[in-house]
């Protein structure tokens, strides 16, 4: 069991994939426990494999040895419905795009993850409207995302992920298809609702600026995590 407080705990994880008869260790023997409330900036080079390690903490593929456990609980062995059941309660994803549906306003963009896991439509309104208007976009809530900038379909992304009030987000290079100045506002709304709501959060990024402002930073070298200054 993991220690009191420990939201997602990595043990040894491993990921294998096979390329033409070659054998690609990208995670070999990760090792991560982040803290609820505690922010942490995943780095390294393209390749190194950060996507899949979010992917693997993030239920959407399965390690090939190790333990992966969110809550104190091993999920590394758990049938494809427990893993969805528990995407959709406990994890939020944000990724460098969007992926918005572009036939729906913000408002209903928000709303869908809320009525596909059994929240009345009344209540899926109420808090997708809450969250947008916290992140500025209040007079944006009937919108397309063709009509919204990158930076406001960047928040109603970020919000969409919280729309289920997850107990961990994972973020890959949430700012990295943004300008700075744009990168800087998504940022800041980032922190501030991660922060406000003692969520924790591991983001992959390329943005050193951002990797600074958050707790710790730990970078991905020949498939282990090792601290970075």
């Amino acid at each position: 069991m993991s220690e009191a407080g420990t939201a997602l705990e990595l043990r040894q994880v491993r990921k294998v994939f096979h390329q033409g008869g070659v054998e690609l260790a990208v995670l070999n023997g990760v090792d991560l426990a982040l803290q609820a409330g505690e922010i942490v900036a995943l780095v390294g080079p393209s390749g190194a494999g950060k996507s899949t390690l979010l992917h693997v903490a993030g239920l959407l593929e399965r390690p090939d040895g190790g333990a992966l456990l969110i809550e104190g609980r091993e999920c590394g062995e758990l049938s494809d419905e427990r893993r969805t059941l528990l995407r959709r309660s406990s994890l939020g994803f944000v990724y460098q795009f969007h992926h918005l549906l572009p036939e729906f306003s913000a408002l209903e963009n928000v709303m869908l993850p809320q009525m596909i896991a059994a929240v009345p439509r009344g209540d899926a309104r109420a808090r997708a409207e809450a969250l947008l208007r916290r992140v500025g976009l209040g007079e944006r809530l009937s919108h397309r995302p063709a009509r919204l900038s990158g930076g406001e379909q960047q928040r109603v992304a970020i919000v969409r992920a919280l729309a289920n009030d997850p107990k961990i987000l994972l973020a890959d290079e949430p700012t990295g298809n943004l300008d700075h100045a744009t990168a800087d506002g998504v940022i800041a709304t980032l922190l501030d609702i991660v922060r406000g709501g003692g969520l924790a959060a591991l983001i992959a990024t390329h943005n050193l600026d951002l990797a600074r402002r958050l707790d710790r930073i730990v970078a991905l070298e020949d498939g282990v995590l090792v601290p970075a200054a």
